[in-house]
């Protein structure tokens, strides 16, 4: 009896006609089978950010139906020459909230083939010197992290050799720069608001570094907050730190050791807060029972301290990511010889409620 006999393709294959060998999946089934453009493949698959999420999901769905396999060896093949050099340089005394932006930039660099340099520096002339290794290393882009994000004269020394520049947490994006970031104003006003609710009334606040953005928006948005609830901030409910936890120590103490007592503060990062709550702890203060105890970042700390801190959650790791899709993109644009305008880009924040806080005594 003669007839056909039908051929399973092996997995990352396209069957074809009966005894015709079968082909390797391409980008452009994976285009046609999803009802996409190629080009929208190509970007969802190098981890680009330009793409929303409901034709991200579709594109991964049908790379999954078809088992579309990257063929690294060709794609590094083909970047080798055009492949992104970029540096990040830090100076953030919050080893955690580092350690989750270099978590997702080197994440996404090693999806782009890209290459990721990391250079930290302090004080200005620190600042300048690792400025000229980047250069001397060729670096095509510098991702800024905070407080260098807001550092203008850095800024403009790498942009006036020809390095493409991405602020990454600033508050207040620049013209001239590309960002990542969150609304830190309604951040810090959505965390006041809910002590409000909670039914605080005596309310401090930690100050962070003031040579970063974020330090004056995340204090706006707490005494908006304030106002909006008929609350008067008492001045000396306010306290200085610098993002540090041994500035969050003396921050505490000065706060908690006056002759009227706060029943909540909110801090404006995690390691101040992680260090108002030792203060607490120190002085036989119960939380959250007789004080609550809020932060900033939802940064590894708040969940490594007892109990665990309720903070506004900033996405660390995946701002990483896109900051390095983000100059990625900017800077093959730069070498095809198009002038790409900055992209300001705002992630979602979420306010997380943990055993810190709760009502007021």
């Amino acid at each position: 009896m003669t007839g056909t006999r039908e051929t399973k393709a092996p997995k990352g294959r396209v069957a074809t006609k009966a005894g015709d060998p079968s082909r390797p999946i391409t980008i452009h089934d994976v285009a046609r089978h999803a009802g996409v453009g190629s080009m929208t493949v190509s970007r969802v698959i190098r981890g680009a950010a330009n793409v929303s999420p409901a034709m991200r999901e579709k594109v991964e769905a049908a790379v999954s139906a078809l088992n579309y396999q990257v063929n690294v060896a060709a794609r590094a093949t083909r970047s080798r020459a055009t492949a992104a050099r970029i540096g990040i340089l830090y100076s953030n005394p919050s080893a955690s909230y580092l350690s989750e932006i270099m978590v997702g930039g080197l994440e996404q660099s090693s999806k782009l083939a890209g290459h990721l340099l990391l250079e930290r520096c302090e004080g200005l002339a620190g600042q300048q010197a690792a400025v000229k290794r980047l250069l001397a290393a060729g670096v095509d882009g510098v991702i800024l992290p905070p407080p260098l994000c807001d550092s203008r004269p850095t800024i403009n020394r790498l942009l006036g050799e020809g390095v493409t520049v991405l602020a990454l947490a600033t508050a207040r994006p620049m013209d001239d720069v590309s960002c990542v970031r969150i609304d830190d104003y309604q951040g810090a006003l959505a965390m006041t608001r809910r002590l409000v609710a909670l039914g605080h009334r005596d309310i401090a606040f930690i100050r962070g570094d003031p040579q970063h953005t974020p330090t004056e928006v995340r204090f706006e948005g707490f005494l908006a907050g304030m106002a909006e609830a008929g609350i008067a901030v008492r001045d000396d409910w306010v306290a200085e730190g610098l993002f540090t936890y041994r500035s969050g120590l003396a921050a505490a103490e000065k706060l908690l050791d006056g002759a009227a007592r706060p029943t909540a503060i909110f801090a404006s990062n995690d390691d101040m807060a992680a260090a108002a709550l030792a203060v607490a702890h120190g002085r036989q203060i119960a939380v959250p029972r007789d004080l609550t105890v809020c932060g900033f970042d939802d940064t590894a700390v708040a969940t490594t301290v007892w109990p665990e801190l309720t903070t506004i959650h900033q996405p660390i790791a995946a701002m990483g990511r896109t900051a390095v899709s983000l100059i990625a993109e900017e800077i093959r644009a730069r070498k095809a010889g198009e002038t790409p305008a900055p992209n300001h880009h705002l992630m979602k924040f979420t306010l997380i409620e943990r055993g810190s806080s709760g009502p007021p005594p």
